[in-house]
């Protein structure tokens, strides 16, 4: 169901004020499994997204189960789900790698997913998870990583795969309406 303009307004304060609340100290970042606990978090950051960019095509915030059950399912396929986690303990970004498609052929591709709290931008976090999730992705068994991602007002996104090798295999124009404008998407892709 939609947010009223006020409980959008909320969460958007909710995330500013929780990364607003202690300075950021990148070394002290703990990158780890995602776990349960997590998950009220990783809610409010991504819906945070999906409120207010075009950088997921999500129009629809989404629950705590629907993370509970990806987490889940992605635990299942032995596929990592990892978050960044300050020193006192709130989550900073979350990043995971699911099925790029679900015929059996494809099953060493996958898809990968970067988000960070507002303020945690900027600070190489995106850039620690994904190292990280390249390195548990090879441990799992992957062969390629696809990006799918925003060709509008996500050139963070593209410039951060790019520099971990990731080689632009196409555009795929006007395939997501949001915000009463039509988006495309960029697909990035990296071979381990």
């Amino acid at each position: 169901m939609p947010l009223d303009s006020e409980s959008r307004w909320r969460l958007v304060k909710l995330l500013k004020a929780k990364g607003a609340q202690e300075e950021l100290k990148v070394d002290e970042i703990t990158l780890r499994k995602a776990n349960e606990d997590d998950l009220k978090q990783v809610t409010e950051i991504y819906n945070y997204y999906v409120i207010n960019s075009v950088v997921t095509f999500d129009i629809e915030p989404t629950t705590e189960s629907y993370w509970r059950e990806k987490m889940d399912y992605l635990q299942g396929l032995e596929l990592p789900f990892i978050v960044a986690q300050s020193g006192s303990g709130n989550i900073l970004g979350f990043a995971y790698v699911a099925p790029w498609r679900q015929k059996a052929a494809y099953r060493r591709t996958v898809e990968d997913t970067i988000y960070l709290r507002p303020a945690a931008i900027g600070k190489r976090i995106g850039t620690k998870l994904l190292a990280e999730l390249i390195e548990q992705s090879k441990i799992a068994g992957v062969r390629e990583i696809v990006a799918v991602i925003s060709d509008k007002g996500a050139d963070p996104s593209i410039a951060l795969h790019e520099a971990f090798g990731f080689k632009k295999q196409g555009h795929l124009g006007k395939v997501g309406f949001k915000f009463n404008r039509w988006l495309g998407t960029v697909l990035l892709q990296k071979s381990l």
